[in-house]
């Protein structure tokens, strides 16, 4: 076992175990956020999410697509993406019995790709739970646990799994970073130090999309409005409702094809990141009906405050971290309410100047600076090159 407090207390960059995968998700996700504005100043190295369980042949279409879409990943090898953000994917097999397959060669190919990076001390921030075993192979300034999604609660994970590794990264991180205030404050009692980091936004992206600033989405247009969109997924008995109202949903579909027949609901499909904020505009309202598992329950969606940015009206289902935003939203929980609220929505303008005001501190880069601040307070040095800014597309 590799005694990661050994030495001074410093670091030269950054390892991310991250919990998604750069080339195929949505890149508005707080570690894809958080790390490429630490990228502006230490050098980091984001590794694909490892994954918490082994796809299944039963998921039919969608097994192959996730098995073709982790083949491509793999195939990237390590790549610089922009200032000194590096990403990378490691051959791993998820749950136990790949643990028992790979798992001695994942902390030896991390270790190589850090290095290539510049990287050999790092500070390591593991936000996929997968990543518990590699706080003892990979010598760290100190750990970092991300604790912004209930991974156990996830309905397809390995319940048992996932809860010891999380209950193993929080005995030994140095800091627990958490998005959602009540879930922080339930756990604080479990761990050395907490720090409550809601999400933030591309503000200015959003709310330039929201001025119209850029050109309307082209399979947007032959959709009458008004339009309500989501970008996620869609619940059919509020659409049946608003027959007179089309709804427009952005993003990865698991459902069969053909599971809603309405013709009034539009299904565009994934788009990359930098498109969303002019699919979010180009609608009339923006809806989050979100279910009540234990894993929204735990949740601080980044949604909410893309879609505020834009300045439409944004209806929701009720989650805990709405507290302080409930007077900028309306909330509903049935299919009528929803449906009356989107109704109420689309007659009353947005206060889009106070709405604006309130996001004011709520960008990425003020987020970055409140962790670093954190970060500081460990007590750890900085070892290494300062980040090269500016060689290639600074991040947005």
């Amino acid at each position: 076992m590799v005694d990661r407090n050994a030495g001074a207390r410093t670091f030269d960059g950054v390892i991310c175990i991250g919990g998604e995968d750069w080339w195929y998700h949505n890149r508005g996700h707080f570690d894809f956020q958080i790390m490429r504005r630490l990228a502006e100043r230490w050098p980091v190295l984001f590794v694909n999410s490892l994954g918490v369980r082994m796809p299944s042949p039963a998921e039919g279409t969608q097994f192959l697509a996730r098995i073709g879409r982790k083949a491509r990943s793999l195939g990237r090898g390590l790549v610089k993406v922009e200032n000194s953000f590096y990403v990378f994917s490691p051959l791993s097999i998820p749950g136990e019995r790949g643990r028992r397959l790979t798992g001695w060669a994942l902390a030896p190919q991390i270790r190589l790709a850090a290095a290539a990076a510049g990287i050999r001390r790092p500070l390591l921030w593991v936000h996929c739970p997968a990543g518990a075993d590699l706080v003892s192979e990979i010598p760290a300034g100190a750990v970092i646990l991300q604790r912004t999604d209930r991974f156990e609660a996830f309905p397809e994970a390995d319940g048992s799994l996932v809860g010891s590794q999380i209950r193993s990264l929080k005995a030994r991180a140095d800091l627990v970073v958490y998005c959602a205030p009540h879930l922080e404050a339930s756990e604080r009692g479990e761990v050395r130090r907490s720090l409550l980091l809601t999400h933030g936004a591309d503000v200015q992206a959003f709310a330039a999309a929201g001025r119209g600033e850029g050109a309307e989405p082209t399979d947007l247009a032959g959709i009458e409005r008004p339009r309500v969109g989501f970008v996620g997924g869609i619940d059919a008995g509020v659409a049946s409702r608003l027959a007179d109202c089309q709804f427009v949903m952005v993003g990865g579909m698991s459902l069969p094809a053909g599971w809603c027949g309405l013709s009034n609901v539009h299904f565009l499909g994934r788009k990359p990141y930098d498109d969303v904020a002019g699919y979010m505009a180009s609608c009339d309202a923006l809806i989050m009906p979100w279910n009540k598992s234990d894993w929204i329950q735990a949740c601080n969606p980044i949604k909410l405050k893309e879609y505020l940015a834009t300045g439409r009206p944004v209806i929701t289902t009720d989650f805990p971290a709405l507290d302080g935003w409930r007077d900028l939203v309306r909330v509903a929980d049935s299919a009528d309410t929803f449906a009356a609220a989107i109704r109420a929505s689309l007659a009353s303008p947005v206060d889009y100047a106070a709405v604006l005001g309130r996001l004011a501190n709520q960008t990425w880069a003020a987020k970055a600076e409140v962790l670093c601040q954190a970060i500081q307070a460990l007590g750890l040095g900085y070892a290494g090159e300062p980040a090269r800014v500016g060689e290639e597309r600074r991040a947005s």
